[in-house]
């Protein structure tokens, strides 16, 4: 399960960002997850409650934004919601399409004491 590492290196990156600011705990945290980047939202969210035990990230309130996956025809420059990585420029035909958006796994914002 990728989703433990992945919520451990959330947690140290911002441990390590409040200590930097001189906060002791942090209380919130916002990510966003796109779609198309292979996290497991529910997955995460439990597997973050488990890595923050014992840190100064424990009982911060972890929000998630949902990122759709979007496109854009490198042919026509049509931009337009996609479902996976291979897709057909609902404009043209042409499957010259690239992903700009859904493939996100960033940290927003965090709220520090």
């Amino acid at each position: 399960m990728h989703e433990m590492s992945i919520a451990m290196s959330i947690v140290e990156s911002v441990a390590e960002r409040a200590r930097q600011e001189g906060c002791e705990r942090v209380t919130g945290i916002e990510i966003v997850v796109g779609r198309l980047s292979g996290v497991q939202v529910e997955s995460l969210r439990f597997c973050f409650d488990a890595a923050t035990r014992g840190t100064p990230v424990e009982g911060a309130e972890l929000s998630i934004e949902d990122r759709e996956p979007s496109g854009a025809c490198d042919a026509c420059g049509a931009e337009f919601p996609v479902a996976g990585f291979h897709a057909c420029c609902p404009v043209c035909g042409l499957f010259r399409v690239r992903i700009v958006s859904g493939e996100e796994l960033a940290v927003k914002t965090i709220t520090i004491e």
